[in-house]
């Protein structure tokens, strides 16, 4: 292919520890500028050019519209007598909130982003509802950004307030009284890139009705920039609860008794009860009866244990187990009506147990299979809650939970357009290169021959502690219907077997998760279910990360390779937005030799050299704040001249979205329609829509 040409700066570079470090296609981080929104644009036009060559891409478009076109719900979330749920009846861009007084009440239109937005790219969610259920904070997301601003609603008259704050990013809103606490960053100044605003997290407490500008400021570093933090306040407002973080290493954590000390300002002097960042220690609820804080730990567990801490003796010696740590990773821990939710991960699947807030009278609540359950938590005075039951092949059944029985009840399925009974999911160990056993689910349609040729897509993740379970995803109908097949191992480098498996991928171990991964293709083909010439691999921001560096360091294993939004220059990551709290996951090419060097060895920008690569299609989106789409940019312009076999190597840069999160229906039809049409072109495969595939 004849692909846009691509400025080369020969000057740009840094010199780390002696080594110079070449960065030719550094003006590309200019991602605001007019040259490299021409760049842009001739990419997207010669991916485009290409894609609309392939015969069968209007036909998957269509059949994924089917797929996709049905009746969805979310929630319901309850704050005092309304129940709020979301409702989308197909293919709306986005979500309809409804209201509802009563569970068996009328539904009526609470938002819709639809309306405020003819675009579908403007996201509201609820953060945050105040203690006597009259208030309800939003977080309003525009084009995928991760900047939000809050907006408050009074739920007595379903209107929204006065108050709208700026600036706010990755908060919460913790109520107190007649306000609530958030975290912002200061505003940015005049000509200032949002890009590097990101800067000194603060938390505030900000009072109904005042403007922004009187906000109360709780919490500050002024030292250090790079820190993300944030307040929660216990559910009878009792205390105060403080994390301050660096990113993924583990975090501190703080407290403050609200009922004799009142809101707290950057001179209180908090409680301590983890600091340093070598732990994860969490303060989940504050027990009436007994007088103790609900602590969950990973200190001296790490599969974590839930602990009873004395607010008056907060010392290591004096917390008492309530639920010990076990062989399974307890992954969370939720209280409603008085009891307690654990959540067990079994080799990546669902285990609820319930007991009593002191962890007597453990019992396993019975879940409608093997997938991925969340919910059961609500208010020490509710009766029942809900809860919400996935798999590979199951959307998201919604039941109800009657706390005093245990029963559950089906409040809402999906009727669906494809029939879940043909597919089935196994779980098979397969050894990675050091004999790590590492288990992956492969679903696929039932009678499937292993004949060494299925189309098959291996998606995976491995890092910062991200635990990857059953989940459902329409567009992967469009391979299984087809005789595909999809793989999803659980690397190391993710939390399903406690924190042991993350640090076992994270810096200089990093390449245990690639190992994993490289495994997992070679096992596929060596059971016959693919092989090379119908193996495409997946991955979106870590995962992006991870396909990346394995695309470079084993190109001649798969057919095709999706990057997505992915973390593509270890060198200069930690240079943008987010990326300074993914240093301790990493580490940093600044900060020593020993980094730099396991960093430069596996940064998939760093490796590619001229060699035949899959045929790649790099996806990212112009507005996306947390991994900035120069990575991206920078990595498809040193692939594209160093492709030496026939396969295209092309760059999608999908415009006014973000990161992922709240992109709208139409965009993610034509998205998926491109990945798919992509991956089968590739494969020579011709799938069958409108025979075998309705």
């Amino acid at each position: 292919m004849t692909y846009p040409e691509t400025r080369k700066d020969t000057t740009a570079g840094d010199t780390l520890h002696g080594t110079f470090v070449a960065d030719p296609y550094r003006w590309l981080e200019n991602d605001t500028s007019a040259e490299t929104a021409d760049w842009v644009k001739r990419q997207n036009a010669t991916t485009d050019e290409y894609l609309a060559t392939i015969p069968f891409r209007k036909d998957i478009a269509k059949r994924f519209e089917e797929l996709f076109d049905f009746p969805k719900l979310g929630g319901p979330m309850r704050v005092g007598e309304l129940y709020f749920l979301w409702k989308n009846s197909g293919l709306q861009n986005q979500s309809v909130m409804y209201v509802r007084k009563g569970l068996d009440g009328t539904d009526e239109i609470f938002i819709d982003p639809n309306a405020i937005d003819p675009k579908g790219t403007t996201t509201f969610s609820p953060i945050g509802a105040s203690a006597d259920h009259r208030y309800l904070a939003m977080g309003v997301n525009r084009a995928g950004s991760d900047w939000q601003d809050i907006i408050v609603y009074d739920l007595t008259t379903l209107k929204q307030t006065s108050d709208e704050l700026k600036w706010a990013k990755f908060s919460g809103a913790a109520w107190y009284k007649n306000g609530f606490f958030y975290s912002r960053y200061p505003a940015p100044a005049k000509g200032t890139e949002l890009s590097a605003a990101s800067k000194f997290q603060k938390v505030y407490y900000h009072k109904l009705g005042d403007p922004q500008e009187k906000d109360a400021l709780v919490w500050e570093d002024r030292q250090n920039g790079d820190l993300y933090v944030g307040v929660g306040v216990t559910e009878g407002e009792e205390f105060a609860t403080l994390y301050v973080s660096t990113g993924t290493n583990g975090f501190e954590q703080y407290y403050h008794d609200l009922r004799t000390g009142g809101i707290p300002t950057p001179s209180t002097a908090w409680t301590a009860l983890q600091t340093g960042f070598d732990h994860k220690t969490s303060i989940l609820a504050f027990e009436p009866k007994s007088g103790k804080l609900l602590v969950r730990t990973d200190v001296d567990a790490p599969r974590y244990r839930l602990v009873a801490v004395d607010p008056k003796k907060p010392a290591k010696a004096d917390w008492v187990d309530v639920i010990a740590q076990k062989d399974e990773l307890l992954e969370g821990v939720s209280t409603g009506g008085g009891l307690l939710f654990a959540e067990y991960l079994k080799d990546a699947t669902t285990r609820i147990y319930r007991c009593n807030s002191d962890g007597s009278g453990m019992k396993e609540v019975e879940l409608p299979g093997i997938g991925s359950a969340g919910g059961f938590g609500g208010e020490r005075s509710d009766t029942f809650s809900f809860y919400t039951f996935t798999s590979f092949t199951d959307p998201g059944t919604i039941y109800k939970y009657d706390y005093a029985t245990g029963a559950s009840e089906v409040f809402y399925r999906p009727e669906l357009k494809f029939d879940p009974s043909q597919y089935t999911t196994e779980q098979v160990f397969y050894p990675s290169k050091d004999g790590t056993k590492i288990p992956m689910f492969v679903v696929y349609k039932k009678g499937l021959e292993k004949n060494g040729k299925n189309p098959t897509l291996l998606y995976a993740y491995g890092g910062f502690n991200v635990n990857l379970g059953p989940s459902f995803s329409t567009s992967r109908m469009l391979l299984l219907e087809q005789g595909g097949v999809y793989a999803q191992p659980s690397l190391r480098g993710g939390g399903e077997y406690g924190e042991e498996w993350h640090q076992a991928g994270m810096k200089e171990k990093k390449q245990n998760v690639f190992d994993d991964f490289i495994a997992a293709a070679e096992y596929l083909i060596a059971m016959k279910w693919t092989d090379s010439a119908h193996l495409a691999i997946n991955g979106g921001s870590n995962g992006g990360l991870l396909v990346g560096a394995v695309m470079t360091q084993r190109p001649e294993l798969y057919k095709v390779a999706f990057p997505e939004v992915g973390v593509l220059d270890m060198l200069r990551y930690q240079k943008f937005t987010a990326g300074f709290g993914w240093v301790p996951e990493y580490g940093n090419a600044e900060n020593s030799k020993e980094e730099f060097d396991y960093l430069i060895k596996y940064s998939p920008l760093h490796n590619v050299k001229p060699a035949k690569y899959p045929a790649t299609m790099v996806m990212t989106a112009d507005h996306d704040d947390r991994v900035v789409p120069a990575h991206s940019f920078k990595f498809i312009s040193a692939l594209q001249p160093a492709q030496q076999g026939d396969a295209p190597v092309l760059i999608r840069v999908a415009v006014d979205a973000g990161h992922g999160a709240g992109k709208p229906t139409s965009k993610v039809i034509e998205e998926v329609a491109d990945k798919y049409a992509f991956l089968f072109h590739a494969m020579g495969v011709a799938p069958a829509y409108g025979k075998a595939g309705k």
